[in-house]
């Protein structure tokens, strides 16, 4: 892929793993994250962002 720095860490959701620099399409990942224990964790950094904006919500309502 063109444009994307070997020194950045994405999470692919096609393969379910972890890649660094080039590889699946940016649409079928996540990140980038510094480092490849953080890609390790996109998932659940992700799901604990949605819980507190979920809670944001409630509080808002």
């Amino acid at each position: 892929m063109v444009g994307v720095p070997e020194d950045q860490w994405w999470y692919c959701l096609r393969h379910s793993r972890v890649e660094q620099g080039p590889g699946c399409p940016n649409q079928a990942r996540m990140g980038p994250y510094p480092d490849r224990d953080t890609a390790e964790r996109a998932l659940t950094i992700a799901a604990e962002r949605n819980s507190a904006w979920e809670e944001e919500n409630e509080e808002e309502r």
